[in-house]
C-alpha cells in the first residue's frame, strides 16, 4: 500500500526507496500555518513524511483564502485556529502521517519545547523575530532548516545547515526594524509567488531529509515573478566569526527576561497581541458567561470572540489575547486587564 502510495515519488532516483524510508523516520515542525506554511504542510504530508507538526498562534479569515491554499469559508465563518482547520484538511489526505496542531505562538519560553525535538524546522513566519528564534533553536540543537519568505510578488528561501553553512545572522545580523519592511498586510501579496517559495523550501526540505548531499543547494535565492527575474546569491563563503549565534553560541533570542513586555503589535491589521509568559488554561464556558453579560461574545472549541465598542478581544484556551481594533498596546493592555485581569 505505502509503495504504491508514493511509486511517482520512489520512481524519482535521488529518491528512491531507501529515501522514502528516510522521510517516513522523519520528524519535522512548521512554524507558521498561513501561506507559505499551508503548501509546506500539503506537500511534506503528502510526501510520506513521518511526523509533521506545526505551530500557529492566529485564526482564518476571509483575506486568507485569496492565498492559504488549505482553508475554505467555513474555516473563516467559524474562526478555525489555522492550525486546526490545516490539520482537519491533512488528516483526511494522508493517514500514515502523524499530524500535532499546535495552537501557540511561538516565544522564547516555547521554542525549545516546540522545535527542538525534530529533524528539520521550516520557516513559513511572516517575521524576522520568530526566525531569529528559529535559527537560535537550530544552531543551538543542530536543527537544519530552511528559511523563505514572501510578499507582494517577491519571494526569497535558503538552507542552513548549522556547522555547515551561514546562519540567518550571518547573513543578516540585525533584524529590520518594526515597520520598515512591507508584509502582506501592507504590501498585498499575489498567491503564486506563494507556491513558488514555497515549492522551493519543499524541496529542498526533501534534499536535506533523503541526505541528498550533492544536491544541496548554496544560495540564497531571490525571485520576483512580476518582473519576471531570479537571482542566486551563493551564501556558502558568508560564515562570520564573530557571528554572535554559530560562532560565540549565544541564543540572544532564547533568553527570557521577566521584565520584557509580551505584546506584540501585527503590522497592517490594527492589532495588538498580549501573550502571557506562560500557558494558562483558560475554560473558554466560563469565560463565555462571565463576558456575555458586557457585550456579544461567539466561541467555538478553540477561541473566543467578545465585542466591546470599536474593539473585538480575541481569546485563546492559552491565555492569548488579540485585541482588534487597536495598534496601541497601551490600550490593548487597558483592555485585557478591565475584562481579564492580570
Amino acid at each position: 500500500m505505502l509503495e504504491q502510495r508514493y511509486s511517482r515519488q520512489i520512481l524519482f532516483a535521488p529518491i528512491g526507496k531507501s529515501g522514502q524510508t528516510h522521510l517516513r523516520e522523519s520528524r519535522i515542525a512548521i512554524v507558521g500555518m498561513g501561506a507559505l506554511g499551508t503548501v509546506l504542510a500539503n506537500h511534506m504530508v503528502r510526501a510520506g513524511v513521518g511526523f509533521v507538526r506545526f505551530i500557529d498562534r492566529d485564526f482564518v479569515e476571509a483575506s486568507n483564502l485569496q492565498r492559504q491554499m488549505l482553508f475554505d469559508e467555513e474555516d473563516a465563518k467559524q474562526h478555525l485556529p489555522k492550525a486546526i482547520a490545516a490539520y482537519e484538511k491533512l488528516s483526511k489526505i494522508n493517514s500514515d502521517v502523524t499530524l500535532e496542531p499546535i495552537v501557540a505562538d511561538l516565544t522564547a519560553y516555547n521554542a525549545e519545547k516546540y522545535l527542538a525535538d525534530v529533524d528539520l524546522l521550516l520557516d513559513a513566519t511572516d517575521n524576522f523575530q520568530v526566525r531569529y528564534l528559529i535559527n537560535d533553536v537550530a544552531v543551538k540543537h543542530g536543527i537544519p532548516w530552511v528559511y523563505g519568505g514572501a510578499v507582494s510578488a517577491t519571494g526569497s528561501f535558503t538552507s542552513i545547515r548549522p556547522g555547515k553553512t551561514p546562519c540567518l545572522r550571518c547573513l543578516f545580523p540585525e533584524a529590520p526594524a518594526p515597520g520598515t519592511t512591507a508584509t502582506c498586510d501592507t504590501a498585498g501579496v499575489i498567491g503564486p509567488i506563494i507556491h513558488i517559495i514555497a515549492s522551493y523550501q519543499a524541496t529542498e526540505a526533501l534534499k536535506i531529509l533523503v541526505q541528498a548531499e550533492d544536491a544541496f543547494n548554496p544560495n540564497l535565492e531571490y525571485v520576483d515573478l512580476w518582473k519576471n527575474t531570479h537571482q542566486q546569491m551563493k551564501v556558502t563563503t558568508a560564515r562570520r566569526k564573530d557571528c554572535p549565534t554559530c560562532a560565540e553560541g549565544k541564543y540572544f533570542y532564547l533568553e527570557t527576561n521577566q521584565d520584557d513586555e509580551m505584546a506584540t503589535t501585527l503590522c497592517g491589521r490594527d492589532t495588538v497581541q498580549l501573550t502571557p509568559r506562560e500557558e494558562i488554561a483558560f475554560d473558554l464556558s466560563v469565560w463565555e458567561e462571565r463576558l456575555s453579560p458586557l457585550g456579544k461574545v461567539e466561541r467555538n472549541r478553540f477561541l473566543l470572540r467578545f465585542y466591546h465598542d470599536a474593539y473585538t478581544l480575541v481569546l485563546f484556551r492559552d491565555g492569548r489575547l488579540l485585541v482588534q481594533g487597536t495598534d496601541d498596546v497601551t490600550v490593548a493592555r487597558s483592555l485585557y486587564a478591565k475584562f481579564i485581569g492580570n
